[in-house]
């Protein structure tokens, strides 16, 4: 078994070389796709990494336990989803360790990895090692690093998820034959996974073959497209993707009869990464880190337009805006230097989702959130003046707030989107349907 090291200035345990070959890494789920993609990516550079997919209610009261109440929810369930693994007897807790991001920015997410090492104290769990995953050298860990490979597999991974997430969420509702979308999301993961582990998969021309294939499958697939009410979902990352997080929002919304647009994690990369680049014009930096971010900008911009075109293949499918358009569309309106937690993106998504015709959005948001309650629930007036077609919902998800609510709240919002999509039929149904019929009701 592996010794353990401490760090001597923080004291902190160290993820060992040693631990890198003997240690299961268990970190918990976020975007199923985009995840399950990414853990893979892990496993091939030589880590037992295991995404956990536990649900249920246990999860949030055992991060209860350990997190004081006041916290950010997807900490709590973050920390309780890793906890109740350690409880669950599943795993050899002398030969385990916890994998979580860090992103140390000025939202309460930059402490969960503080949190989560007091919850194991609390817990008895100690001499659990947590990894931090993080591109700001804020911990670094013997046994475990990022490389420039490893980079390119999981940007790569980010932007097939995001093709696969828009595509099937485009195709499932309509589908003739139930089953063939996700069916298709399995085939591709497994496909890219392989592609991935062998090196390729990864080049510009590599992802434009991918994902042009990837939309023609999607694209073949036998469907009755009726109209259906068109749902966007915005908020915070974590309560955005997390199923575990919305209490299974898209289900729900899919048990509704509605078409989802869940924007993808691409733009928030990008946003991430402009960020940087925001702060060096305003406050001063460095000119070599500004290149280097420049250039990481301009890679994750040439991915984009990949996907886009890939989208544009088939005009049934809706492409989502570029990160530039998405940018443009909040100036005068909330301002650039808004960026804690998802920031202006938050507003700027809303914005797009109308913009592309997904008008009515379920803006989803942990309670007490300041950069949330301010980017998307404070917005919201303002983007109804813009757009009166807007038919936005602010949903709070905590431990103390009931699905039933949740739902009954969310089933209101789309009362109002079934009528507005009743209005529209009945408008298109009154128009001409050709030039001759135009002509003909402008002679009459």
């Amino acid at each position: 078994m592996a010794k353990l090291k401490y760090d001597k200035k923080t004291g902190r345990l160290l993820f060992t070389r040693e631990m890198k070959k003997e240690y299961t890494l268990l970190f918990p789920m976020m975007a199923p796709i985009h995840f399950t993609i990414l853990k893979n990516v892990f496993t091939h550079f030589g880590y037992r990494a295991e995404l956990l997919t536990t649900q249920g209610p246990e999860i949030a009261q055992t991060g209860l336990k350990y997190v004081h109440n006041d916290t950010c929810y997807p900490a709590i369930l973050v920390i309780g989803q890793l906890i109740d693994a350690l409880n669950s007897g599943k795993y050899d807790l002398n030969r385990t360790a916890l994998m979580i991001t860090q992103t140390g920015g000025g939202c309460r997410a930059s402490n969960y990895i503080h949190l989560l090492r007091k919850a194991l104290k609390k817990a008895g769990y100690e001499k659990i090692p947590v990894v931090s995953v993080n591109l700001s050298g804020m911990e670094r860990n013997s046994g475990f690093s990022i490389t420039l490979p490893m980079i390119r597999r999981a940007v790569a991974a980010i932007v097939y998820g995001d093709l696969l997430m828009l595509l099937s969420n485009q195709t499932r509702p309509y589908e003739i034959v139930q089953g063939e979308s996700d069916g298709l999301v399995r085939k591709w993961t497994d496909r890219l996974t392989k592609m991935l582990n062998a090196g390729k998969g990864c080049s510009a021309k590599q992802l434009e073959e991918n994902l042009n294939a990837i939309s023609d499958d999607f694209a073949a697939i036998a469907v009755n497209r009726v109209p259906k009410v068109k749902v966007g979902v915005v908020g915070e990352i974590y309560v955005k993707y997390a199923s575990l997080g919305n209490n299974n929002l898209e289900s729900f919304l899919a048990s509704q009869d509605c078409e989802v647009n869940v924007p993808g994690i691409l733009a928030f990369a990008q946003f991430k990464i402009d960020n940087r680049l925001e702060d060096i014009k305003l406050y001063g930096g460095s000119k070599a880190k500004f290149m280097v971010v420049s250039m990481l900008m301009k890679y994750c911009t040439k991915l984009e337009g990949l996907l886009i075109a890939a989208v544009r293949r088939h005009p049934e499918f809706t492409p989502p805006g570029s990160y530039a358009h998405t940018k443009a569309a909040i100036k005068g309106v909330i301002g650039y230097g808004d960026k804690m937690g998802e920031g202006w993106l938050l507003t700027a998504e809303m914005l797009e989702l109308t913009e592309l015709g997904y008008e009515n959005i379920v803006c989803t948001q942990p309670f007490g959130c300041l950069p949330n309650h301010i980017c998307g629930k404070g917005m919201i007036r303002k983007i109804k003046e813009i757009n009166e077609r807007a038919n936005i919902v602010a949903i709070d998800y905590d431990a103390g707030a009931t699905r039933v609510n949740q739902e009954n709240r969310i089933k209101l919002m789309l009362a109002v989107a079934r009528e507005n999509l009743q209005e529209k039929l009945k408008q298109s149904q009154a128009q001409p349907k050709s030039e001759v019929d135009r002509k003909a009701a402008v002679s009459k």
